[in-house]
């Protein structure tokens, strides 16, 4: 009986061996998987490849280092491909198929908010690279992003709009989007205590082509600017009709303008307009200028905030993993948590008490068809 006991205890040690070499194998043992979410098709899109691309070349560039703690960083990207609810299932395949210790994203607020309570119930750290919506974070204690939030944003433009003597604003909002409506509600909160008013407020839906019932409303009431905190898919389109329609007022608007196709569809019709971003490739920071070079280097275009927003979130999280000294839930979100004065490609990056991002903004003028860096904000 012994005997046979050695040998059953043989047999259970090879088997364990056989499983923890099958699980090292599938899973990487000499590798840390980190998830991202993202939109890499769909409306979405520039936004969504625009930071799988920032987050690439920081993965790219951590791994030509030696990786962290001895180990490459792999990279499992996932498309939610910018399609309502996706989000949720993404984050679930991400965390029990793929494995990952972390998840960076989403861009958007709406889907951000569809994947942090799956992140949240299993104990996961995500880290958004440009959900600005307050909502976000408030989802739990693994939730973390590297932007600023919207009630900062909002101030911003608020602050901007009274300082160019803009009082009489009119608001055209997406009803769709919880970044829309979250700006809004801080843009208008600030203006409102300063001594600004809405003079007209409208809104429209994801998706629609036609906004000249709301802009001839906007007209009617003569502002002094309308505010667009949209996305720039249909920003596009909104400032092209509105133009059409005789509006010659600026136009203001948050980070959601970010992406080479607003100006390309848009053309002229947004000169004279100012919106509020992360980053700014004027900046003559050697790090920002290796970080421009780099990324030309690999795709063969110039980086905009949603690359610099997901390069940051990468490499904050790299670096979170070399303080906890471990991939583990608890210990990783503690090192994220802690954060302080992180020197990121969009400026100082520290993460307060509720896991936001505190951080300065950019101010950026639409002239010529091209957007311009205008002035740096502080976090007050």
């Amino acid at each position: 009986m012994r005997f046979m006991g050695l040998v059953m205890n043989s047999f259970y040690g090879i088997l364990l061996a056989g499983v923890l070499a099958s699980n090292t194998a599938l899973y990487g043992g000499d590798e840390i998987r980190i998830g991202e979410l993202t939109s890499i098709t769909g409306p979405s899109a520039s936004f969504g490849v625009c930071a799988r691309n920032g987050t690439a070349l920081a993965i790219e560039q951590i791994n030509a280092k030696g990786g962290v703690l001895g180990k490459r960083l792999k990279l499992i990207v996932q498309d939610d491909r910018s399609v309502a609810g996706e989000a949720a299932t993404v984050a679930r395949k991400l965390l029990y198929s793929d494995k990952v210790v972390a998840i960076l994203g989403e861009v958007s607020s709406s889907k951000s908010l569809e994947a942090a309570p799956i992140c949240q119930e299993a104990k996961t750290p995500m880290i958004s690279p440009a959900a600005t919506n307050p909502k976000v974070t408030e989802t739990g204690d693994y939730i973390f992003r590297v932007c600023f939030i919207d009630a900062f944003q909002g101030e911003v433009m608020g602050r901007f709009a009274l300082s160019r003597q803009f009082k009489r604003i009119a608001v055209l909002t997406d009803e769709r989007q919880d970044y829309s409506k979250g700006l809004a509600a801080a843009f208008v909160a600030y203006l409102s205590k300063h001594g600004g008013e809405v003079v007209k407020a409208q809104s429209y839906c994801t998706g629609d082509k036609d906004f000249r019932a709301q802009l001839t409303s906007i007209k009617s009431a003569k502002p002094d600017a309308v505010f667009l905190p949209g996305y720039y898919t249909e920003v596009a389109l909104i400032a092209r009709q509105g133009r059409q329609l005789g509006i010659k007022t600026p136009f203001l608007g948050g980070d959601g303008w970010v992406g080479e196709p607003l100006l390309k569809v848009a053309g002229n019709a947004l000169d004279g307009c100012f919106y509020s971003s992360h980053f700014s490739e004027k900046s003559p920071e050697p790090s920002i200028v290796a970080f421009l070079a780099a990324y030309r280097a690999k795709f063969g275009s110039k980086p905009d905030d949603m690359a610099a927003l997901g390069y940051d979130s990468a490499v904050l999280l790299a670096d979170a993993i070399k303080r906890a000294g471990a991939t583990a839930g608890a210990a990783l979100r503690d090192a994220i948590a802690s954060t302080k004065n992180f020197p990121g490609i969009t400026g100082s990056i520290t993460i307060d008490n509720r896991r936001n991002a505190r951080k300065p903004a950019v101010i950026q003028a639409v002239e010529g068809g091209k957007s311009t860096f205008l002035e740096t904000v502080l976090p007050y």
